[in-house]
């Protein structure tokens, strides 16, 4: 008997433990950045600066290779927040999932919870939405330019919907906000691709929203009820406006040029629209390499600020006592192409669009500061923040199509699958530990093949497909 007591007592994980250790349910702080790829100090990038990120990184685990299932925000926002993957819904580009009825957030397509907040919030928890955490910049159904309805992007999920508007007076004016209550669907004419005006962090919307969530930090710290934040950011997403410090301290930083800058053989190629739509400071095309430089100078200039603003937020967590019992989670929609092959923002099923940031700080977590190679997609984190809340949570009456990640968690060297899938339209791009594979699909009849040989090279560009026919059939049998 005093051989199974042992035997138990070391089986119990350190989530086991950071669960036993506070009777209370564990709150969940879910932080999204919009368009942040994976160019931070805790994924190794020394260029960047990002102190408080890879602060929250030596807290948790960070997951080098996560991909989004789509490159486009609210289709890949749809995935995670519902759980199913776009093989399931259709889902595969745009922003559908969230306004057509019936066959997205419906009662007929997905019973129950229909999202993690909402299943939470069936659940006991508050919940409370801050910024961009489905597709508006508020959780509001309105377009560009304010017309609409404003009911709930995601119905029956959120017990607050609180993001500020400030001077911007609205979702679409904070989320393409320049100073002074200029933002770019206003009619002024404003396009500006860079803006490093303003002085202080809260001249702009995301600091305002920082300053917003740690104000309900401090309210929710003397609750009894458990809450769920979602907390969405909007820089690094064009146009690139920051405060005057961060351009300062980016514009003569050793910022490397992509690794490769000219157009690729793909057909997933495209000539950049929602970045040269901006006005340059500079010619637009072509670009001379020294402004290819200023570009990506300035997007980790954002990048600098929104860091700034995750650490106030974390700061806040840490006077109130909450993080003693709070799960961190921050996600990026999907990744950005910096130049690399001559590609600007996403839209492609390729590496540097389809990968993204993904840490996950659990309290008491025996690993933390640690960090997983294994292949994960933003599907796993609906099942994965289930099993570190409450066991009981698992019935969400629908089902869900990713994996849980908590015994990666507990043991990085851990794996859940082996390989990851993301969408784009008609393309389905599979990534394992050393290949890509791209194939374009339509009505069950592949017309295009594309094969990345990562074993040499980060991001390869050469197509091998035609070389390794073996190797394109072997990753095929990953197609949905």
């Amino acid at each position: 008997m005093t051989r199974f007591l042992l035997w138990a007592a070391l089986a119990i994980t350190a989530l086991d433990q950071a669960q036993a250790a506070d009777a209370k349910p564990m709150n969940v702080l879910f932080i999204a950045i919009d368009d942040l790829r994976a160019d931070l100090g805790c994924y190794g990038v020394d260029y960047a600066i990002s102190p408080n990120i890879d602060r929250l990184a030596k807290r948790g685990m960070v997951f080098r290779n996560h991909f989004v299932q789509v490159p486009t925000c609210g289709a890949s926002r749809y995935a995670m927040l519902t759980g199913r993957s776009p093989a399931v819904t259709g889902f595969t580009g745009g922003n559908a999932g969230f306004y057509s009825g019936k066959t997205a957030l419906s009662a007929e397509t997905l019973p129950g919870a229909k999202s993690i907040p909402e299943l939470f919030k069936r659940n006991g928890y508050h919940t409370v939405l801050i910024g961009k955490i489905s597709h508006t910049a508020d959780g509001r159904v309105y377009s560009y330019n304010g017309a609409g309805d404003g009911r709930d992007e995601v119905p029956n999920a959120w017990s607050e919907m609180s993001t500020p508007y400030g001077i911007w007076k609205r979702g679409w004016g904070i989320f393409f906000a320049y100073a002074n209550g200029i933002h770019r669907e206003d009619g002024s004419g404003a396009k500006d691709l860079v803006n490093f005006t303003v002085n202080n962090d809260d001249d702009l919307p995301d600091g305002q929203m920082a300053v917003h969530a740690i104000d309900r930090l401090k309210h929710l710290a003397g609750q009894d009820k458990p809450f769920f934040m979602g907390l969405g950011f909007f820089k690094p997403h064009l146009p690139f406006v920051a405060p005057k410090q961060d351009w300062e301290e980016l514009k003569e930083a050793n910022v490397p040029p992509p690794p490769y800058p000219n157009k690729i053989k793909s057909s997933y190629w495209h000539s950049s629209g929602e970045f040269f739509k901006y006005d340059f400071p500079y010619p637009k095309q072509p670009l001379a390499p020294e402004n290819v430089i200023n570009a990506r100078r300035a997007y980790l200039a954002c990048v600098r600020y929104i860091d700034r603003q995750v650490g106030r937020v974390l700061e806040a967590l840490d006077e109130t006592g909450l993080s003693k019992n709070t799960i961190v989670v921050l996600w990026s929609d999907h990744g950005w192409n910096l130049g690399d092959s001559a590609l600007w923002a996403k839209h492609t099923p390729l590496e540097r669009a389809v990968r993204s940031p993904l840490i996950i700080s659990v309290p008491g977590m025996k690993e933390a500061g640690s960090s997983s190679d294994a292949l994960v997609e933003s599907l796993d984190l609906f099942p994965t923040i289930i099993e570190l809340t409450k066991p009981q949570f698992k019935k969400t009456e629908h089902p869900m199509d990713g994996k849980s990640l908590v015994q990666i968690l507990d043991n990085p060297s851990a794996k859940v699958r082996d390989a990851a899938l993301s969408y784009w339209r008609d393309g389905i791009s599979i990534r394992t530990h050393f290949h890509r594979l791209v194939v374009t699909r339509k009505n069950d009849q592949i017309s295009r093949v594309e094969l990345y040989d990562r074993s040499t090279q980060f991001d390869p560009v050469e197509n091998k497909a035609e070389a390794h026919p073996e190797i394109v059939e072997q990753l095929k049998s990953y197609l949905p």
